[in-house]
């Protein structure tokens, strides 16, 4: 089994920047993927960013990209997001992903991929 906390939220306003932080521990072996997902009241959950644990492939969704940058320091099991001229509609919460390794690549962004979640942290941004 994998546990993943994520920490890093809060309130920011429009323009504003954050860093989320996801710390895994457990059997941290099973990673191959891990992925930043999103999701508002009454919506499923939306694709952010994914990476493979080991670093290299990086993929982003089009409503982020330019704007964040996902990394990970495997010395300390951890993911990152950092998030840069933060909008109103980027609030949510958001919950890192991790799961193992798929083929093709398109399914980095499929949340039905992920086998662990973290309990997620939210985001919030005024305008």
């Amino acid at each position: 089994q994998v546990q993943l906390v994520e920490s890093g939220g809060g309130l920011v306003q429009a323009g504003g920047s954050l860093r989320l932080s996801c710390a895994a521990s457990g059997r941290t072996s099973d990673i191959v993927r891990v992925a930043w997902f999103r999701q508002t009241p009454g919506n499923g959950r939306e694709f952010v960013a994914a990476t493979t644990w080991s670093g290299g492939s990086l993929f982003y969704a089009d409503s982020v990209k330019g704007r964040s940058t996902i990394s990970r320091d495997n010395a300390k099991n951890t993911l990152y997001l950092q998030m840069n001229s933060l909008k109103p509609e980027d609030t949510a919460v958001y919950y890192c992903a991790a799961g193992g390794a798929v083929w093709p690549t398109i399914l980095y962004y499929d949340q039905r991929t992920y086998n662990y979640w973290g309990q997620g942290t939210q985001v919030t941004v005024s305008s």
